[in-house]
């Protein structure tokens, strides 16, 4: 859930502006606060209508959502769908962490403050690896043969390209989440 969440948020400004070629006010407008507005949305509505919503079906549905957001924000062509991806994934991770603290409160009545404790360990870790291999990944590819053929037909520059790489590694994280969730039959008493 931290690694969906932080790969966009961290690098949805420099992806707005380096790979979309929007200016850094803009960037920073459309990207990171697009984001938190959407997320805030999110987690408005679960708040209101969380009871009456399955919660695993609801954080596989985001998951699912938050795959289609960075495929869309790392493959479009099209600055405004790539923005709209970056922003609509705020929607999707919105209630991705919250609900995992309380998928996992119901299904580990004993867990105890060892398992939150343990939760919060794996949520900074996914809050730093996220961002750090979005980052690692549009760094090593960004001087690959791969990249510089894709400027060629795209007519994009190597940094616009590598970013997008990034953030398509970065869809494996809400991936990993919904096949989790599907196989754990736990989750489903």
């Amino acid at each position: 859930a931290g690694a969906s969440e932080l790969s966009m948020a961290q690098w949805s400004s420099f992806f707005a502006e380096k790979g979309l070629g929007i200016s850094k006010i803009m960037g920073d407008l459309l990207g990171p606060c697009a984001f938190a507005l959407f997320m805030g949305i999110s987690r408005m509505i679960h708040g209101i209508y969380g009871e009456k919503l399955s919660l695993k079906g609801s954080i596989i549905v985001s998951a699912t959502l938050g795959v289609v957001c960075y495929a869309v924000a790392g493959l479009s062509l099209n600055p405004i769908f790539a923005l709209l991806g970056c922003a609509v994934c705020g929607f999707s991770v919105g209630i991705m962490w919250p609900g995992t603290l309380s998928l996992a409160s119901r299904n580990f009545t004993h867990g105890g403050t060892a398992m939150f404790g343990i939760l919060a360990m794996a949520g900074d870790l996914g809050c730093s690896l996220g961002p750090w291999l979005t980052g690692f990944v549009a760094e090593v590819t960004e001087k690959s043969r791969f990249v510089a053929e894709l400027t060629l037909k795209t007519g994009q520059e190597a940094e616009q390209i590598a970013i997008k790489l990034g953030l398509l590694v970065g869809m494996i994280f809400p991936l990993f989440m919904v096949i989790s969730l599907i196989f754990n039959k736990k989750g489903d008493k």
